[in-house]
């Protein structure tokens, strides 16, 4: 059946079948304009855990959105899908993990020298199969950018879009990151991993063709972090969650903000979205949630705003969405964004 039958054919009205694609569509990925390439790894997070289970708890979560948005109320029609989750790569997450925690246990509590030595040989494992992880995100979404698609990435962790942005710098002469966080992810191999999830954005800024990075929600951070801010000579522009709160406080509306803030992105954008950097109550079992953010309107209306300035979006990511072990939650809240990441990506 074609897509175009497809279209006439299926009722956006009826319960998700959840032997269908993502939100219940039944395109497939050659079918859909909107493909999501799923990286489901996580293996240098230091603190909370799960992220790993994103990709798959999204999807799940999908069937539970209504496919009317009334602003992109002809969405559904552009068709979405997800790639297979890949199965190798979790498994293989898994056991970087327990090699990556040799490292921090090494780090945190110390050890003996043969310890050190099977830290060291650990770190090296890492830092080696992270690279070829990123091999990997680089050649997927190259290939669906060549294609002609428009690509979305869902992690995991926020490691895991550097590929892409690689593919992206190599397509385009330049673009902006608006990266929507609680932190600034702008330390130089934290804890000595190369490909860090907290050294995604300074990992991000060698690659030329990224003029600007705007962060925005930032509330917990470093002072190696705050020099490379200061360093960047105005390539990085950071909104605190806490200067966002005392501008409105002062009266200062959010529609000001969100021109403020788009105003300083160039022409062409890529949206990294960390789900951290929306108020906790939101993602709870997020891997390092910080109290404050933005709440799921003002996220919303920051995309939504974007989209309608004139702005190409060229993709996106959404990152550290961590199901918890009772309950759907943060995956409801992350398949409802996703659903509208997807709705300004193909605004255009």
């Amino acid at each position: 059946m074609s897509k175009a039958s497809k279209i006439k054919s299926f009722d956006p009205n009826s319960p998700g079948d959840a032997n269908a694609q993502m939100y219940g569509l039944p395109f497939t990925c050659e079918e859909a304009d909107i493909v999501l390439v799923p990286v489901p790894w996580e293996v240098t997070t230091s603190y909370g855990g799960g992220t790993s289970r994103g990709p798959e708890a999204i999807f799940n979560a999908s069937f539970q959105v209504d496919l009317f948005h009334p602003e992109f109320p002809a969405l559904w029609k552009r068709g979405i899908a997800m790639d297979e989750i890949p199965k190798a790569l979790l498994q293989q997450s898994k056991a970087l993990k327990k090699e990556a925690h040799k490292v921090i246990t090494m780090l945190t509590e110390g050890g003996s020298k043969k310890e050190f030595a099977q830290a060291k040989k650990a770190l090296d494992l890492v830092n080696e199969e992270c690279a070829v992880m990123n091999e990997w995100v680089e050649e997927r979404t190259g290939e669906l950018l060549d294609g002609g698609k428009l690509v979305g990435l869902i992690g995991g962790d926020h490691s895991t879009p550097l590929g892409f942005y690689r593919a992206l710098a190599k397509r385009h002469k330049q673009f902006g990151v608006l990266h929507i966080d609680a932190h600034m992810d702008l330390r130089n191999a934290y804890e000595g991993f190369t490909f860090s999830h907290a050294s995604i954005m300074y990992n991000a800024l060698e690659l030329k063709p990224i003029t600007t990075v705007v962060q925005v929600g930032i509330r917990d951070f470093c002072a190696e972090e705050n020099d490379v801010f200061l360093a960047s000579k105005g390539r990085v522009k950071v909104v605190r969650s806490a200067d966002i709160r005392r501008q409105q406080f002062e009266g200062i509306t959010w529609r000001e903000q969100c021109d403020a803030i788009i105003a300083g992105l160039p022409e062409k954008v890529h949206i990294s979205f960390d789900i951290d950097g929306l108020d906790p109550t939101l993602c709870p079992h997020t891997g390092t949630p910080v109290p404050g953010g933005l709440a799921f309107e003002e996220a919303t209306y920051l995309l939504s705003r974007l989209a309608a300035s004139g702005k190409k979006i060229i993709g996106f990511d959404l990152v550290e969405v961590s199901p918890g072990a009772h309950g759907d939650w943060d995956a409801n809240v992350g398949a409802r964004l996703l659903w509208h990441l997807c709705g300004v990506l193909a605004a255009k």
